[in-house]
């Protein structure tokens, strides 16, 4: 199928396709000049600690602050070719403060190395060793700091629709949803999808949650021609290679810059290796299941975390137990039957906060089901009780859940667990979620929770099992508690 009659040809041998010119981006200047500038901030403040308030030990000789220039050159350029080195300046490291306090980290380490070796082989009498110490403390927190409020900055215009690129999705399939994972996950990327296309008469009109269906390919140059797109994702099997090059010109022509997603690898590129066969590079995938050692360093942080957690709750669960047991009879504490990690079935256990017999009213309210595909909510469910409302806002009512953590059916991280009529609604590639214990928390938790749709969370989900890694358990880990207090998404 042609796309457009007025398409160029695709080109073959020398001739090659002419992608769209991205204007350099001056952020990472302004980023680099900003630390420098914050670097001899540092130094000086380094020096006034040393000299002028003497801080943790006295000065036993007097060094004028010229003295230090050469120093003070040499301890801004370590520092910053070593946050070159680390990547602190690539733009994937313009994500959360956490991912880049990394190589900040790594790298400030790095340069008071190599500073304080160079001091001590140089001039080790002159320069006071621990002014350096002092002088790189404060840079690496000045840094820092920079980060998170240059983050929050960039993250409220993007939640304000500013500072963000437009997204179109070729295809519906697999890859595309993969790419829908990211996008659902990491807002800081600063992309926005206002939607996708694909050839499949179903594919192409059907939502996938935020995620509109705009028809079928046909409807593409139109949609370019609009203005309404600044990049286009396409998730084409590598069979359509001739469409591929007639999308990219499409894209030349419109001035829009086009990705392809490799279909074959799902977009993970974590599970990618690349390679050399006498000198061909060859990509092979890897095993998707997590290893013996990483599913041992879960377990490990999931009793850990597990005991903590039941001990510092205990007194909240047995205050809430008594609160309901006042409002409203029966046990004050609730058990159902939720499918677990390859569909098998568990009791869970959450503290009551529906009135009793509440399960027998759920199908005369079934038409006020404000949540979509196979679950139900509601914002102002009449069943909820008074101390109910408050344990469910504040997610007081799932710390039991931890006892299923250390029974092993549940984890502290993973994708919430669905009662079994919930599951029996799923759509195929729906069950990917199934593949890994349920969790306390998870990503849907810190990214909406109820504000979700059902696709969406999904998508998160399988995302998560995608990208596991006890890092990324540790960061929603920290990210729930202040998720939870602002109770957003939470009914």
């Amino acid at each position: 199928m042609t796309i457009a009659p007025n398409i160029a040809p695709h080109k073959t041998g020398s001739e090659h396709v002419v992608l769209p010119h991205r204007p350099p981006s001056i952020r990472k200047l302004l980023l680099v000049l900003a630390d420098i500038a914050l670097l001899n901030i540092s130094f000086v403040i380094g020096y006034l600690m040393r000299y002028q308030f003497q801080w943790f030990r006295e000065v036993g000789y007097d060094a004028k602050f010229i003295d230090y220039l050469p120093i003070q050159i040499m301890f801004t350029l370590a520092f910053i070719s070593m946050l070159m080195l680390d990547g602190a300046y690539s733009s994937r490291r313009f994500a959360s403060w956490l991912d880049q306090a990394v190589p900040i980290l790594n790298a400030s380490a790095k340069a008071m190395i190599i500073i304080l070796a160079v001091v001590f082989v140089y001039r080790p009498l002159t320069y006071s060793r621990l002014m350096m110490m002092e002088a790189g403390v404060v840079g690496m927190i000045f840094i820092l700091t920079l980060r998170i409020l240059t983050t929050a900055i960039v993250n409220i215009r993007r939640r304000q629709g500013l500072s963000t690129r437009k997204v179109l999705l070729v295809g519906a399939g697999e890859a595309a949803r993969a790419a829908m994972r990211v996008l659902v996950a990491r807002p800081e990327l600063g992309r926005r999808c206002i939607g996708f296309v694909d050839d499949d008469p179903t594919r192409g009109n059907t939502n996938i949650g935020r995620f509109q269906a705009l028809g079928a390919l046909d409807c593409l140059p139109q949609i370019l021609q609009e203005g309404r797109v600044d990049e286009l994702v396409i998730t084409l099997p590598w069979s359509e290679q001739e469409k591929i090059v007639e999308l990219i010109n499409l894209c030349r022509e419109n001035r829009v810059q086009p990705r392809i997603a490799p279909n074959m690898l799902q977009l993970n590129l974590g599970r990618v290796d690349v390679d050399d066969f006498g000198g061909i590079p060859m990509l092979s995938t890897r095993q998707e299941e997590i290893n013996p050692a990483d599913k041992a360093v879960k377990r490990v942080m999931d009793v850990v975390f597990g005991v903590l957690a039941l001990i510092l709750a205990s007194p909240i669960i047995l205050v809430c137990c008594l609160l309901i047991s006042l409002e409203s009879p029966g046990t004050p504490i609730f058990s159902q039957y939720r499918i677990g990690k390859n569909g098998k079935p568990f009791i869970m256990y959450k503290l009551r906060s529906m009135r009793k017999g509440a399960d027998s009213e759920k199908a005369a309210l079934m038409k006020q089901n404000e949540a979509d595909g196979p679950l139900f909510k509601m914002r102002n469910d009449p069943r909820i009780t008074r101390i109910g409302k408050f344990i469910r806002r504040t997610s007081i009512d799932e710390l039991l859940q931890f006892w299923n953590v250390l029974k092993g059916e549940m984890s502290i991280v993973g994708p919430r667990p669905h009662l079994p009529q919930e599951v029996a609604e799923y759509l195929e590639w729906h069950h990917t979620r199934l593949s890994v214990r349920p969790g306390v928390t998870g990503l849907s938790q810190i990214s909406g929770r109820s504000e979700l749709t059902f696709d969406e969370t999904v998508l998160l989900d399988i995302y998560y099992i995608e990208n596991w890694s006890p890092a990324m358990d540790i960061k929603i880990m920290l990210r729930t508690l202040p998720y939870l207090l602002s109770a957003k998404g939470a009914y």
